[in-house]
């Protein structure tokens, strides 16, 4: 059964010391490519989210984003140098003072002053944590997966419903091309009958020259390995999975034999069907486009 690019999963995990919540998004795109969104803490994982992206979901547009937040607040993500900010105050007080000013807002560019608050970079080797958030990632990644799987069944459908409506417009032909066929057997004998009769001939010449055009107007091989990329198609469908690139080659055979059989038949009739599968078969291919 086939599986569908686009695809939707999040999960998450809460206890006393940690919040963690994982959203999953994929679309169609013909190569593996993630977008991921995760705190500073987790930057050197990627290579590691990226394998598992891989390994779930193989290919696609992928957004994956990752939200962590500790519980336990005793340590602050920042240092604050206070003999560093009081030296600061001191020094703009003292400025104040020289110039007889009495700014409201010294505590502010004290605070703001160089050096005074630092940033300081979580620890990654926090194997503890980083087992819990992947295996928040593999969970959503999977709801991701099952989402495609369920959408690939619909999408599944659906093109076997537009396959369907081909090999109806190909079961009409069938019917209309003998018919097609007398048609212009009796056009000819009728034009060439009286020519026949007052100019001298070559009957033999003749005949080899009607066989040869009416090769040229035969549709019956292409209506035979149209019916057989239709029934290649459906068995694609149904027992293969991740071949929506196959999909899209066979789909170009599909639509290579009906134009000829539109091109070679050159009847009005035939043409409306040629027409009708024509249209269904662009559908095919735009849906194609969205499997895996």
């Amino acid at each position: 059964m086939i599986k569908s690019m686009t695809g939707y999963g999040v999960a998450g995990f809460e206890n006393e010391q940690m919040s963690i919540h994982v959203e999953v998004r994929s679309l169609n795109s013909k190569f593996l490519d993630l977008s991921l969104r995760s705190p500073r803490q987790f930057s050197d994982k990627e290579p590691e989210v990226r394998a598992l992206v891989q390994q779930v979901l193989d290919r696609g547009k992928v957004s994956l984003s990752i939200e962590f937040v500790s519980k336990e607040g005793q340590d602050l993500p920042v240092s604050i140098n206070e003999q560093l900010f009081s030296t600061y105050f001191q020094q703009f007080q003292k400025l104040a003072d020289l110039v007889n000013e009495k700014p409201a807002d010294l505590f502010k560019l004290a605070l703001q002053a160089p050096n005074v608050i630092t940033t300081i970079s979580a620890e990654k080797d926090d194997t503890e944590v980083w087992g819990k958030v992947k295996n928040v990632i593999v969970q959503a990644l999977t709801k991701c997966e099952q989402f495609r799987v369920d959408e690939g069944g619909v999408l599944g459908r659906k093109l076997e419903e537009n396959i369907q409506v081909i090999r109806e417009g190909l079961t009409e032909i069938k019917v209309l091309d003998p018919a097609r066929k007398d048609r212009i057997k009796n056009r000819i004998k009728s034009h060439f009958q009286q020519w026949l009769d007052e100019n001298s001939f070559d009957a033999n010449r003749f005949e080899q020259e009607m066989i040869y055009y009416f090769e040229k107007i035969d549709i019956t091989e292409e209506i035979v390995r149209l019916e057989t990329h239709l029934n290649y198609f459906l068995k694609t469908i149904e027992h293969e999975t991740a071949q929506g690139k196959k999909l899209g080659f066979i789909s170009q055979e599909i639509g290579r034999e009906i134009n000829t059989i539109g091109s070679k038949a050159n009847d009005a009739e035939i043409q409306k069907h040629v027409i009708r599968m024509k249209d269904e078969l662009e559908k095919i291919k735009e849906q194609s486009l969205n499997v895996l």
